[in-house]
């Protein structure tokens, strides 16, 4: 009754309010509140999208100041006071202190803004039109991050062709003891391979909608050693994955690789504001006055909050080492889900607070979320078959909460599995009759 107006109105193209049949009303750090009055734990964070959590305090009372005093809201991508803070603040409290030079584009507002515009220049630069992306991943559903993307339930959308990317197997994709960088090496540099020397190599180091797999880091820094050996650019999708939820600010600093280019958005505003980012090595920044542009590629008020947000969690390493503690708090919870429950066929993925299990029956994971959203916590699925259960929850999240959420999750997977051997046992029974 209460959804029936979302039915009624909104497009079948809906998909969270699917999973989630509820109106939210309100909304404090990992916790969401609906119209109801019924309170949620939030494993879900917006996509990652609220690494700070939801409301954040600091970032609302930024955002207030700055609207009391009639702060530029809209400028195009003039200059305004919001983005030379921004710009000065994300240099000394990112930059520099990892030793990194590069230039910032602001794009248009969401992530795969920032992928079409990172393919885009890396095209312009070495005058190239192939690209390599890798199995499951997944780089945005506008055209030109689509053919990035390697999810068929996503490409099948697009309605035309989606050209000029060759896709690479990724970090364990046939097994731990496969080179699938020393294949590319091969498929490179092979004249009659088929596969053309491409502009970029892109690639997340965390699989966030492919199912959390994760790279290697040697096989990162073997990717980046290939790219400088071909002169490829190489693009770290950090969208997903940046920000802090690895662990680090950029998932690619366990690693000690430079990527060419790097695409940020998602928890980069602190708010949940849409802001996205494309970060260069200066040689290659290239592009001419307004070559690629967009009416809202300057969102004063994410500047506004990401400059709060980088001020006060990025300014000495408080912040990371309390990611990394709750880290190990969800790896040894996960490991200890697997053991616990043999029957479901359980396998811990990801990094940092970027983490989950993948379930051996996609069905099994599908009806883990749903009875964990019953039970009041809000936790979704990713991979290529949804057999992923995802935990991204804000980084920010209270440990008795957390530790409740993992709890609600636990019941949920004991309930799961309990279901799926009965009905196990009733399909013995019908085929022994």
């Amino acid at each position: 009754m209460m959804m029936r107006i979302f039915n009624r109105l909104e497009s079948e193209v809906r998909g969270y309010i699917r999973s989630f049949p509820t109106i939210f009303a309100t909304a404090q750090n990992a916790k969401l509140t609906d119209e109801g009055g019924n309170t949620y734990i939030d494993f879900l964070a917006g996509a990652g999208t609220l690494n700070y959590g939801h409301n954040n305090p600091l970032m609302k009372q930024a955002v207030i100041d700055y609207l009391s005093e009639d702060g530029i809201v809209h400028g195009l991508d003039m200059a305004t006071s919001a983005k030379k803070t921004f710009l000065q603040t994300f240099e000394s409290h990112v930059l520099k202190p990892r030793k990194m030079q590069y230039k910032m584009q602001f794009t248009g507002p969401t992530g795969t803004n920032a992928v079409e515009a990172a393919v885009k220049l890396a095209r312009n630069v070495t005058g190239r039109q192939m690209v390599i992306s890798f199995t499951n991943g997944f780089h945005g559903v506008s055209l030109g991050s689509l053919a990035l993307t390697g999810n068929r339930k996503f490409r099948d959308a697009a309605g035309v062709s989606l050209n000029d990317v060759h896709r690479a197997p990724y970090s364990g994709y046939f097994g731990m003891n496969i080179d699938t960088i020393a294949m590319l090496d091969k498929l490179i540099t092979d004249p009659s391979s088929g596969v053309d020397l491409p502009a970029a190599i892109i690639a997340e180091c965390v699989q966030g909608e492919g199912g959390l797999n994760v790279a290697g880091l040697n096989w990162l820094k073997k990717l980046e050693q290939l790219c400088q050996r071909h002169k490829i650019l190489l693009i770290v999708d950090d969208i997903q994955a940046g920000c802090g939820r690895t662990g680090t600010f950029f998932s690619f600093e366990p690693a000690g690789i430079k990527p060419d280019i790097i695409t940020l958005s998602k928890s980069l505003s602190g708010f949940g504001l849409p802001m996205a980012l494309l970060l260069m090595k200066p040689e290659f920044d290239v592009w001419k006055p307004g070559q690629h542009n967009g009416t809202f590629r300057g969102n004063n008020l994410a500047f506004v909050t990401a400059t709060a947000a980088l001020q006060h969690y990025w300014s000495d390493n408080k912040f990371q080492t309390e990611i990394q503690k709750k880290s190990q708090a969800i790896e040894a919870f996960l490991n200890k889900l697997v053991v616990s429950y043999p029957e479901a066929e359980l396998t811990r993925r990801g990094r940092g607070m970027m983490q989950g299990i993948a379930c051996a029956d996609p069905a099994v994971a599908d009806r883990i979320t749903a009875i964990a959203f019953q039970n009041g916590l809000i936790i979704e699925t990713s991979g290529g078959e949804d057999e992923v259960v995802k935990l991204l929850m804000p980084l920010t999240i209270e440990q008795e909460t957390m530790l409740a959420g993992l709890d609600i999750l636990e019941h949920a997977v004991a309930e799961a599995v309990s279901e799926k051997i009965k009905d196990q046992v009733e399909s013995d029974k019908e085929v022994t009759a």
